[in-house]
């Protein structure tokens, strides 16, 4: 199985991939841990990469593409992966689309689009509250601790992330939703696409996805 989990910041895709991941035996590939990775393998491509994120800027498609490129390679994913957070443009879907085919003979099975409308979206993030000590995750409104700002595992404070406020958020999702939109229409285009509801029950969610993948 080989599929894209798509979905804006705090769509679930997180939680989600860990479910597919294990449901399915296959890894889940996010863009930014293979990047952060591959920086700190002193690979060409990640001391490539570290050399525009040292300097604030994007890191070129061809340098995101060879990082997948070698990171599919890995033995890992003999059976199938879930790519979540790429590609993010059209231009990374086509090339994406090449690679699969030229260099493993293979096509992607599926791309899931978790749906879930913006005000819900900016609600989970910026309720958002982070253990400073053991990173222990909680929420203001659906999973708070049992003290207010201290974390249930080990007593630490719990604080927000500066990008999880609102405006920074409401920021993110404008410029997802600037990149994604054509993507979406891409993948519809080649019949891949398959939209799921994201804001109901997280195990229903689940359910909806593993349905459409057997599909």
């Amino acid at each position: 199985m080989r599929f894209i989990l798509l979905g804006a910041p705090g769509a679930g895709k997180g939680t989600q991939g860990s479910r597919l991941s294990a449901e399915y035996q296959i890894p889940v590939i996010s863009t930014g841990d293979i990047l952060r990775a591959a920086v700190k393998a002193g690979t060409s491509l990640g001391t490539l990469a570290k050399s525009f994120m040292e300097q604030g800027k994007l890191v070129p498609d061809d340098v995101i593409i060879g990082i997948v490129r070698d990171r599919l390679a890995e033995s890992d994913c003999a059976n199938g992966f879930i790519l979540d957070g790429f590609p993010r443009t059209v231009a990374q879907a086509d090339a994406l689309g090449k690679m699969l085919q030229q260099n493993y003979g293979v096509t992607l099975d599926a791309v899931v689009s978790i749906v879930v409308h913006e005000e819900e979206l900016v609600e989970r993030i910026a309720g958002r509250r982070v253990c400073e000590q053991c990173g222990a995750s909680y929420h203001v409104a659906v999973a708070r601790p049992q003290s207010d700002g201290i974390c249930d595992q080990c007593g630490g404070k719990l604080s927000q992330r500066k990008d999880d406020n609102e405006e920074t958020v409401r920021s993110r999702l404008q410029v997802f939703n600037e990149q994604t939109a054509p993507l979406v229409d891409y993948y519809q285009q080649t019949g891949l696409l398959r939209e799921i509801d994201g804001m109901g029950d997280m195990a229903k969610i689940y359910s909806d996805i593993v349905c459409v993948l057997k599909k």
